[in-house]
């Protein structure tokens, strides 16, 4: 009786240390099946994705057109200019598209058309910052387009300023992502889309207006807010569909998150980061200092010729939580290294591959390096024997001339 109840303790014991082995294994986030739409989610950092659906297919972008409007007006624009709305710019938005209720000859300052843009969406917000941004809406998408160009994104085209259906009018999620990363490089821009909601005051033509954003994750109390959701935008159209495009942020973990033609955007980016914060984190492959290499200089004084090579910057890299990878550098140093050297010079440079992303630093000297007193004697000694030779000459010649007389 005894062994039996001593076996079922064993046999109660082990099912618990297994099931809390199963339960911490199952911790760890599994990448989510998504069947709808197209999906990138990346690393802002490496630009390394995490995650991708179909995502060089061509879609509709509906408004998240609007982070290429705000960018271009950023960079264009201070915050406080006050611009007048005028007719062209309002007259032609299509019934049932969000607007601020803009009226003609309301004046608003660049921030706040950006926060009714970003925030809450509003078309006419785009038409009236196109429009004083680029002299013409026409102009302004030909800025866009030109932008699109200079960051290499070749899969996407912009007819107009806020996302207003044309089959002309495409992005894909790889696209969209690239364009977020190069938005976020703008302090104003992490700002006001990262809003979860903007006051706007009274103006010329109305009293004040507040708005809440459109992206939900941003809402502190909302069903789908996501604390670690620092930026966003939003966009639907029927032919598009849901559309979000958002970062994130979290131990030291910058993630971007497009999600194009899905209709159940939130729940989708929210399992993506968990997906992503779960099994991915940064870690310093090399530390700044940290010595690379030794090498021996050439023409060096004795004591100052075995030089330490250092990398100049900590390297973090994009790796996989809990897995131990062994990496070798790729030392590149400078041809017809020799002294003097002064401690800091750049050597060379030094490269880590990690799952395909190169992660790169400049190779420093640790100390100054001396040029050998060897040298410098034997060149001293070498004039002083050519001096004695010229003057052995010139006596010598001298003597020939008197004994020639």
């Amino acid at each position: 009786m005894k062994i039996k109840k001593l076996f079922l303790s064993l046999t109660f014991i082990f099912f618990i240390i297994f099931s809390n082995t199963y339960i911490n294994i199952s911790n760890a986030a599994e990448a989510p099946s998504i069947d709808t739409g197209s999906i990138y989610l990346m690393d802002s950092r490496t630009t390394k994705p995490l995650y991708t659906k179909a995502e060089n297919t061509r879609m509709y972008p509906a408004s998240t057109t609007k982070i290429m409007t705000a960018i271009l007006t950023l960079e264009n624009c201070n915050l406080d200019e006050v611009v007048t709305a005028n007719y062209s710019a309002l007259s032609n938005i299509p019934e049932g598209y969000t607007t601020a209720d803009i009226q003609v000859g309301e004046q608003l300052t660049v921030e706040q058309l950006l926060e009714l843009l970003l925030v809450h969406s509003a078309n006419d917000a785009a038409n009236v910052l196109a429009e004083y941004v680029g002299g013409s809406i026409d102009s302004f998408v030909s800025m866009m387009n030109t932008k699109l160009n200079e960051l290499g994104l070749a899969n996407t085209h912009f007819t107009n300023a806020y996302g207003l259906h044309d089959d002309n009018h495409y992005t894909t999620a790889h696209d969209l992502a690239f364009l977020m990363k190069y938005c976020l490089e703008n302090e104003n821009f992490r700002k006001i889309s990262g809003q979860a909601s903007c006051a706007i005051p009274a103006t010329n033509m109305w009293g004040p207006r507040k708005y809440d954003s459109t992206n939900q994750l941003l809402i502190a109390g909302d069903q789908y807010y996501y604390q670690y959701v620092f930026s966003g935008k939003t966009g639907f159209t029927s032919q598009a569909k849901h559309c979000l495009v958002t970062a994130a942020y979290n131990n030291d973990l910058e993630l971007i998150c497009v999600v194009l033609g899905n209709d159940d955007r939130f729940n989708v980016t929210r399992s993506l980061y968990e997906y992503a914060f779960s099994n991915y984190e940064l870690k310093n492959v090399i530390n700044k200092n940290d010595v690379v290499t030794n090498i021996t200089v050439n023409g060096a004084s004795n004591d100052t010729k075995n030089l330490d090579i250092l990398i100049s910057e900590t390297i973090p890299a994009l790796v996989e939580t809990n897995v131990n990878t062994e990496l070798t550098p790729i030392i590149d140093l400078n041809n017809n290294i020799s002294a003097p050297i002064s401690q800091g010079d750049v050597l060379g440079k030094v490269t880590y591959t990690i799952n395909g992303v190169n992660y790169t630093s400049d190779l420093i000297a640790s100390h100054d390096v001396k040029k050998s007193n060897v040298t410098l004697y034997l060149s001293f000694g070498l004039v002083i024997i050519i001096f004695i030779f010229i003057i052995w000459g010139i006596v010598k010649y001298e003597n020939k001339k008197k004994t020639n007389m």
